[in-house]
């Protein structure tokens, strides 16, 4: 028996198509959601940032179009994706997203004995949570007030050591509640967030998974599954059966990539020949490309792995991209219509990528509803936490 050899990727390759289908390349004619689905979710722990990561993907997009589909047209939804953390998803995806990250497996609770819920009580909670948010937006406090009321008093007990603070004990299942599908955020009141039901229905994980590791593969691929845990902070062992079991099912293939085994959903095996897209791009904090990118030494090699990343982790920095490589490191402040554009290369700029960063400033005030001045020099801004 013969075994065929995989195909190789180049670094370069791989690089280009990834910048190609999140529209870093070219910013696309298409909705925030198309956007949110390409790039597998928009970080939105700062929620500016990730309007600005999604609009500029995009021909002529604003942050008001953004807010728009997440609040007026619904076709995206703020709530706890990948890693924990507030994300922007395509509301169309919700059941694969929730049916898949409610699959993988959890580890130990953090909370001490005395604050853990039992499975009952956690179903009890999870009933209670979907019941109080059914077509309306409560507060934390409300929803602690209508959880206590359809459960008991336990639920809301104040022993989770939280900022300084004692949260109620139901919180600790917010993820949990999110990820099976009751719990969303709705419209901040005033300065105070709430959450309402999304009424989604889970699919089921076998399924779900396949999907997402299909959609991360055509969207940062190839990828092992390492890459893969880290990127939903979950057990590599774990990923590594789902990709044997996927690999078993003909669902992924493998290729060199780099000279190392990697995997592309099946039959994506096309790659550009050309260098990664040329031209310069801001992204802000927290941009998937940035935090889903592996291997990463690759895409933040030499300076910028000291000046661009915090600790190893990317996303504290917005980043200069040249040429699908960072290569520098951003900042912008407001002042009414003014947005100070501060950027900070880590090599001499020629005139025309100077001219093509200006463009770039310019589209960044114009996502955020204002006018660029651009300086380039260095930027005091610490990495955000």
């Amino acid at each position: 028996m013969t075994t065929s050899t995989p195909p190789h990727v180049t670094w370069a390759q791989a690089d280009a198509r990834r910048m190609r289908r999140q529209f870093l390349d070219e910013p696309a004619e298409v909705p925030p959601a198309a956007v949110a689905a390409a790039m597998l979710g928009a970080h939105a722990q700062v929620l500016s940032a990730a309007e600005l990561s999604v609009a500029l993907r995009t021909t002529e997009g604003t942050r008001s179009d953004v807010r728009a589909a997440l609040w007026q047209d619904r076709a995206l939804t703020k709530t706890y994706g990948p890693r924990g953390t507030v994300h922007l998803l395509p509301s169309a995806d919700l059941p694969m997203w929730t049916g898949a990250l409610s699959a993988i497996p959890a580890g130990a609770s953090g909370q001490p004995p005395h604050v853990r819920m039992t499975s009952a009580q956690t179903d009890e909670v999870l009933a209670a949570i979907a019941d109080a948010l059914t077509g309306t937006e409560l507060t934390v406090d409300e929803l602690t007030d209508a959880i206590v009321a359809r459960t008991g008093p336990w639920a809301g007990d104040r022993v989770m050591d939280a900022f300084q603070d004692k949260w109620p004990r139901w919180r600790q299942i917010t993820h949990l509640a999110a990820h099976r599908g009751v719990l969303a955020f709705g419209r901040d009141r005033g300065r105070k967030v709430t959450y309402t039901n999304p009424g989604v229905r889970p699919q089921a994980g076998p399924r779900a998974l396949g999907e997402l590791v299909d959609r991360y593969l055509r969207a940062y691929g190839p990828a092992s599954p390492a890459h893969f845990a880290k990127w939903l902070a979950a057990p590599a062992g774990w990923a590594t059966e789902l990709f044997d079991s996927l690999a078993g099912a003909g669902r992924v293939e493998e290729v060199s990539f780099d000279g190392a085994a990697a995997w592309v959903a099946a039959g994506d095996t096309d790659f550009p020949d050309e260098r990664p897209g040329r031209g310069v791009r801001l992204l802000p904090y927290f941009d998937a490309f940035g935090i889903a990118f592996q291997p990463r030494p690759r895409l933040f090699a030499g300076r910028a792995a000291e000046r661009a990343l915090a600790g190893g982790q990317a996303g504290n920095f917005p980043v200069l991209l040249v040429d699908g490589t960072v290569e520098g490191v951003w900042h912008q402040r407001r002042s009414g219509r003014r947005i100070a554009v501060t950027v900070e290369p880590l090599r001499t700029l020629a005139p025309a990528r100077l001219r093509e960063l200006a463009a770039q400033a310019e589209r960044v005030a114009t996502v955020l509803e204002g006018r660029a001045e651009l300086t380039v020099g260095p930027v005091a801004v610490g990495p955000h936490a």
